[in-house]
């Protein structure tokens, strides 16, 4: 029995969807509310493993995040420099905070200063979360030059391959991803420690992606697996 060949091509069906895609407006709510979960985290972790006082980051953090609002009040519509930066510097300083938690952590379970389990799988859970969320603000804010551009219709270069821009069958042909889909990004990365189904195309998403593996990676590996020994 012959296989069922594939329908004949469409002349009227367009073979490559447009790009980029029309201006859309991006909610700013959903990043808002992941920088305002990742303050709350870094909060809650344990004093000495905070750089300096422990609400002197998540303060700072916090700050930016007010000028942010107030760059950017409700959606973001266009690119704005400005906006940014102030995004970005914010996001840097949550993932260098979490990034500094992790490394002194790592440290003194290393020098076997830790005996408690408990304390320390909450430890090493609110590093892991906190990575998960960081970087999944760290692909909106980058990928395609970021929202900004994104929502003036003025994308660069892909820094994301998702699957639904493989088939223009699938999905309409203007789509481009929105912050759930870099928040699955981010979360499939931080599991398996390597990309599933969106692959990176730069430089950049490929090393953004690689420290969060990384960061991953040790959390679990090392601070997970120590402190059940611990138990």
């Amino acid at each position: 029995m012959s296989a069922q060949s594939p329908p004949p091509p469409n002349p009227a069906y367009p073979r490559t969807r447009p790009y980029p895609p029309p201006p859309r407006p991006e909610p700013k709510w959903p990043a808002e509310l992941t920088i305002g979960v990742a303050i709350v985290l870094q909060l809650v972790l344990p004093a000495r493993l905070t750089p300096g006082p422990f609400w002197i980051v998540p303060a700072l953090e916090a700050a930016l995040a007010v000028v942010l609002t107030v760059l950017s009040p409700r959606a973001v519509e266009g690119a704005n420099q400005v906006r940014r930066n102030v995004s970005l510097a914010l996001i840097a300083l949550v993932s260098a905070a979490n990034i500094y938690a992790l490394a002194r952590l790592s440290t003194e379970l290393l020098r076997h200063q830790l005996t408690n389990g408990p304390e320390l799988i909450g430890a090493g859970v609110l590093i892991w979360l906190t990575n998960f969320l960081i970087f999944g603000l760290w692909y909106w804010e980058l990928d395609r030059g970021g929202p900004g551009l994104r929502a003036a219709g003025e994308d660069r270069f892909p820094d994301l391959l998702f699957v639904q821009m493989n088939d223009d069958r699938i999905m309409p042909l203007d789509w481009r991803p929105g912050f759930v889909d870099y928040m699955y990004v981010s979360l499939t990365n931080a599991t398996a420690f390597s990309p599933t189904d969106t692959m990176p195309l730069t430089p950049m998403a490929k090393g953004v992606m690689g420290v969060q593996a990384l960061v991953s990676l040790v959390t679990i590996g090392l601070i997970v697996a120590r402190s059940i020994n611990i138990l």
